[in-house]
């Protein structure tokens, strides 16, 4: 079984093709001592593996379409609800749960269907993306298992090469302006993901230095980000440290052993490689693997897309059901064309 990826780095002027044999991965912990394209679903599972694309060849993008299989979203088992009501019913469950302090934190995800619009192909769209979003990490990749995902993403989850790295705690959202006003929740919300990513680093890294918060743009939304970098010995703990900090509070929830299950349990649909990560790792010496956001499966007949949002104790659910709306947006403005 082959598979290819195709990915430009925020800022980058030129698109990388890595495509070649495709490798099913047990455990995070073995990507310390791989190399190639990973592709990480939120929960990993027969039906979602880990994924690693081998570099057998990694090449300047020259703008030709790759061979791939689509199957129709008609006949996907995943399921799919975008109803005002079923929002509704799930965020008045998971808000009582953090009412009661059960929880300090969780996240809601949901997906949407959406029917082929157009005769752009998924290559056509990975250009749209790149023009749109340069700030971002813009990939189009596909396996037999996970299918052809479409990703344009800002939260790097590790970047780096042998020695220094980089993550970040990106959390909070906002509709872009030149003077943003940042909530209470929304801080807070950050200031979650930052001390568990914080805690983290403790276990493995030296020299960490944290800066920020700062604002961020990421198209036409804004963000809280905080960068942490930090040196590793080697290569080894690499994968132990992916394995701790995926998934972090920005996509799950704290506590988050508890936060996981919950999910697991009570969200309205799958989330498969949603809010998971995926990007180069040691290819050509760099490392740079990015959360799965602001992301959609491409069928043969439709799209199927992805947001979620955190919710605190004073979440309001008119405002996070609009912020979810705002992130969908990120993949309907390629797929109408509308940006």
């Amino acid at each position: 079984m082959t598979g290819f990826a195709l990915y430009r780095l925020p800022y980058a002027a030129e698109c990388t093709l890595i495509s070649g044999e495709v490798h099913t991965l047990q455990s995070l912990s073995d990507l310390g001592l791989r190399t190639g394209f990973v592709l990480v679903p939120f929960s990993p599972s027969h039906d979602h593996p880990v994924l690693l694309i081998r570099p057998d060849t990694v090449e300047q993008w020259s703008g030709r379409p790759v061979p791939c299989r689509l199957s129709p979203l008609s006949g996907s088992s995943e399921w799919s609800d975008h109803s005002r009501s079923t929002y509704h019913s799930v965020f008045t469950d998971y808000h009582a749960r953090l009412v009661s302090g059960d929880f300090r934190k969780l996240v809601l995800a949901r997906s949407i269907d959406v029917r082929n619009v157009g005769h752009a192909s998924p290559f056509d769209m990975f250009q749209r993306a790149c023009e749109c979003y340069p700030r971002m990490f813009v990939s189009l990749a596909y396996t037999e298992d996970s299918g052809l995902w479409l990703t344009a993403t800002p939260e790097i989850l590790l970047s780096g090469d042998d020695h220094r790295w980089q993550t970040i705690a990106l959390a909070g959202t906002m509709a872009y302006a030149d003077q943003v006003s940042w909530s209470d929740k929304n801080i807070q919300e950050q200031r979650f993901v930052a001390t568990y990513i914080s805690s983290i680093l403790q276990r493995y890294a030296n020299d960490v230095s944290e800066e920020g918060p700062r604002t961020v743009r990421a198209g036409h939304l804004a963000h809280l980000r905080s960068d942490f970098r930090f040196t590793l010995a080697d290569r080894q703990p690499v994968g132990l440290l992916l394995h701790d900090l995926h998934p972090t509070p920005a996509v799950c929830g704290l506590p988050k052993r508890e936060a996981f299950r919950f999910i697991m349990q009570h969200e309205p649909h799958d989330r498969s490689y949603y809010s998971g990560f995926m990007g180069p790792l040691f290819v050509d010496g760099q490392t740079n693997l990015f959360v799965t956001l602001r992301c959609m499966r491409i069928f043969q007949d439709g799209y199927r897309l992805y947001a979620g949002g955190g919710l605190l104790t004073d979440s309001v659910e008119e405002e996070e059901w609009l912020e979810t709306e705002a992130k969908l947006d990120t993949m309907r403005r390629i797929i109408y064309n509308n940006v």
